[in-house]
């Protein structure tokens, strides 16, 4: 039944001090919710030359012991920096991120900007990590629902196969940004409400789409059929979404746990909830479960802070592991 094929398991915990010492990062958006998280993350993992960059209404102000510098194409496209991690909307990425690659730095984008532009890696360390160093200096950082899917799809494309993935998602406040987070903290309790934010074609918002097509390029698997639901709930950080899988060979449930529960970056739980994942690294996976609308099919539910594994850590990883390659060459 297994088809002997393993997920694979890069080393994705921060980098030695002789592999990062020399490494000048700049954060660009760094005074949104993911660039002050980014922030946190690169701090925590020991990255010392690091400088933050936002729009003109934030330079000069501080973040900590650093003072925004204005995100220009000129000071982006100086030279003196050697990776930047972009935490701005797409329309920016797609102006400044260039400017970066023209003086020297590598650039990993959050936004939608590249990620599914021809030669460029959407890559999550945990589940195709060994595409990193395809770059032809930028990188993409997948949809905070794409990353936690692909790494519970991952283990279980390559023990038994994919057939189909639906998926629905619970975003909360924290993937719209800062102001939406303000929102939903002044707003009176009876006035939560589910929401549909995203631009919408008449069919299918664009979140929807953007899982489906990340999904199938991270793993690399463009003809398997991918239908998501995505609404944002009064939750003020965490994502979650409900998964319903049929895989090409029968997996039974408790296989599947053993499976999920060996894959890294993931983490067993029975009722994951945003809450609990709010801080962690890990993406919490729980109610494994037989789908009984299919005839190989798994139903499971997981939840992941979607400001660190979600975005943040994701793109922090990937410069990691390139910097980790580069030490040993």
């Amino acid at each position: 039944m297994f088809r002997g094929r393993s997920t694979c398991h890069l080393y994705t915990q921060p980098v030695s001090v002789a592999e990062r010492e020399d490494v000048r990062i700049g954060v660009v958006g760094a005074t949104g919710a993911v660039g002050r998280v980014t922030l946190e993350l690169l701090r925590e993992r020991g990255h010392e030359l690091v400088r933050a960059f936002a729009s003109t209404r934030s330079a000069g102000t501080r973040l900590g012991d650093l003072i925004v510098e204005e995100a220009t194409p000129e000071a982006l496209s100086a030279g003196d920096l050697d990776v930047c991690l972009f935490s701005v909307g797409a329309p920016a990425s797609r102006e400044l991120v260039p400017h970066a690659v023209r003086g020297g730095a590598l650039c990993i984008d959050k936004s939608s900007a590249f990620r599914l532009g021809e030669g460029v890696p959407l890559v999550v360390p945990e589940v195709n990590g060994e595409r990193a160093s395809e770059h032809s200096g930028i990188l993409a950082n997948p949809n905070c629902c794409s990353i936690p899917l692909a790494m519970v799809l991952a283990p279980l494309r390559d023990a038994v196969g994919l057939r189909s993935v639906r998926v629905a998602t619970y975003q909360s406040a924290a993937g719209a940004g800062s102001q939406a987070m303000q929102r939903l903290r002044d707003e009176p309790v009876d006035e939560h409400d589910l929401r549909m934010d995203w631009d919408f074609d008449g069919v299918e918002l664009d979140e929807e789409s953007k899982i489906r097509a990340e999904t199938q390029k991270i793993l690399e698997l463009p003809d398997l059929p991918v239908s998501a639901t995505c609404v944002r709930v009064p939750v003020l950080v965490g994502h979650a979404e409900a998964l319903w899988v049929e895989t090409e060979e029968p997996l039974e449930p408790e296989q599947a746990r053993l499976l999920l529960g060996e894959a890294p970056g993931l983490r067993l739980e029975q009722f994951p909830s945003p809450r609990d994942a709010t801080g962690l690294d890990e993406v919490l996976v729980g109610r494994i479960r037989k789908d009984h609308s299919a005839e190989s099919g798994l139903a499971l539910f997981f939840a992941c802070d979607n400001l660190r594994k979600g975005a943040a850590l994701n793109a922090i990883q990937i410069v990691e592991l390139l910097l980790r390659s580069r030490a040993a060459a």
